[in-house]
């Protein structure tokens, strides 16, 4: 199993503009989707959110809030906040500084948002400065492995779980590869800190 905790290498970065965590002496839980919105899935993390009457933060891939408005809707009625997470999932590793900055603006053309998460956390030194003027970069401080084909429902929750602490951003993924996984994991993992008293809240009530 690969590392849930984030590469140490972000905390290279300026804290005033990339966040792995936020500081808390509160019960407070950040937690987070990433990739939707689409049919199979977003609709279904979206009704066990309702259930336990709990807010998120949904990081969308541009083209997918295009492709699929209705759902996208749903996020905003349901009081959900929302993040830019470029508009056709793009590997920063991969892509150059021109290409990738012109993709994360396309996205803001489709709904705005000064929170960016860059897709598989991967963006270089060139493209985090030259966004950061914009956006300011989430990461996370709990990866659940939800969308890894190794990883069982039983070690999703587990993941989540066991490393969520005060302040912990958390990524779930509303994704067709991961609903298997979030269907079964995102209700023990709610259930469990609402039992210990802890609340969930949006990034964007904290002033980061």
């Amino acid at each position: 199993m690969k590392a849930v905790r984030p590469p140490f290498f972000f905390r290279w970065f300026n804290p005033r503009y990339l966040v792995c965590e936020l500081p808390h002496r509160e019960k407070i839980i950040y937690l987070t989707f990433d990739d939707g919105p689409v049919p199979d899935a977003t609709p279904e993390v979206l009704d066990i959110l309702s259930e336990f009457r709990v807010q998120a933060t949904f990081f969308l891939v541009g083209d997918n809030v295009r492709k699929h408005p209705d759902i996208f809707n749903r996020v905003m009625l349901e009081g959900h906040g929302i993040g830019n997470h470029t508009f056709h999932h793009l590997n920063g590793w991969q892509t150059p500084p021109g290409a990738y900055i012109e993709d994360v603006y396309r996205c803001r053309e489709y709904f705005d948002t000064k929170l960016f998460r860059p897709p598989y956390g991967r963006f270089t030194p060139s493209q985090y400065f030259l966004l950061r003027k914009d956006f300011k970069f989430i990461l996370w401080s709990v990866l659940t492995y939800d969308f890894h084909r190794h990883t069982t429902p039983a070690q999703c929750l587990k993941n989540a779980i066991d490393h969520t602490q005060n302040g912990s951003i958390v990524v779930f993924h509303d994704s067709l590869k991961s609903i298997d996984n979030v269907r079964f994991a995102l209700p023990g993992f709610l259930e469990h800190f609402l039992k210990l008293d802890y609340r969930f809240e949006l990034l964007s009530n904290y002033k980061i």
